[in-house]
């Protein structure tokens, strides 16, 4: 696990009594290195078009607008240079904290949809481009705001518009980002609950719908409507999750991570882990280590 301790825990500037930082930037190049930190993290990128979004086991190029929220103080992330060539990155980070899981506030109905948005959030969150349409001059009116009660409640303004929009995308893996399923059907946790703790093992339907007492077909079109995978899918993604985090974690060799996880043969992993992350794993390993440095 000596891996760990390579991941940058950023100290932010935030004091005790503080509740919101912003930074309104313009750079040539990302140098930052791959980090974590306590704080929640809204990132906006304009002009950024050939710049990596690196969230947990998530790697991908960015386009020219680029919005994600980030809720998890366990998820480490990096926006890196990549392939991007422009002069002019803009670059807006809000940092912030709001305690969505114990304030009885976000159970309300004018919060529930943000408290709903932060759950999923634990995993990083990346906005369709209306959603950040719709919220840009808000971020711009943000950076420049200096009086702390107003930027607070457009903070607040920005949270909501973006809780409207149900296709943001989760983009780390619930195994990598260590995160539990929440709020959910008591079925289906009840599935994923069981999945999570016998993945390295043989799961079949027919042993999951009894689980739930139901019957194989109606088990297979209520699980894909309620995660939006099918049972395979979702077993492939969890056992990747857990393979993804020890590549990065431990100097473990890819073999053994691949039977570790659940996987009954070299050649499946490899081809599985090639169509999910783009890369195998050996590469995964290699390009993730490029952005660590030592703390």
């Amino acid at each position: 696990m000596e891996a760990e301790k390579n991941i940058l825990q950023e100290i932010t500037p935030l004091e005790a009594h503080d509740f919101m930082y912003v930074a309104d930037r313009h750079k040539v190049e990302y140098d930052y290195p791959l980090h974590r930190h306590d704080l929640f993290e809204l990132n906006f990128v304009e002009h950024g078009a050939g710049c990596e979004r690196i969230v947990g086991d998530s790697v991908e190029v960015l386009d020219e607008y680029d919005l994600a929220l980030i809720t998890s103080p366990n998820l480490e992330h990096q926006w890196a240079q990549g392939e991007c060539h422009s002069a002019d990155i803009h670059e807006i980070t809000i940092q912030f904290t709001l305690d969505f899981q114990h304030s009885k506030l976000f159970d309300t109905t004018p919060l529930r949809y943000i408290k709903q948005m932060f759950v999923r959030a634990q995993r990083g969150l990346a906005f369709p481009m209306p959603a950040i349409m719709t919220v840009y001059p808000r971020l711009i009116r943000l950076s420049q705001i200096s009086e702390g009660f107003y930027s607070f409640m457009e903070l607040l303004n920005i949270l909501y518009e973006l809780s409207k929009f149900d296709d943001a995308r989760e983009l780390s893996s619930s195994a990598f980002a260590q995160v539990k399923p929440n709020m959910e059907n008591k079925r289906v946790t009840r599935v994923k609950d069981y999945i999570s703790a016998h993945y390295i093992e043989e799961i079949r339907l027919e042993q999951m719908s009894q689980l739930v007492n139901m019957s194989p077909t109606a088990f297979s079109r209520f699980f894909k409507l309620r995660t939006g995978k099918t049972l395979a899918e979702y077993i492939v993604d969890i056992r990747l999750g857990h393979a993804t985090r020890q590549l990065v974690d431990t100097n473990e060799p890819v073999s053994q991570i691949c039977f570790d996880c659940g996987f009954n043969t070299l050649s499946n992993f490899n081809r599985l882990f090639r169509k999910r992350k783009g890369c195998s794993p050996t590469e995964f390993r290699e390009k993730y280590a490029k952005t660590k440095v030592i703390v």
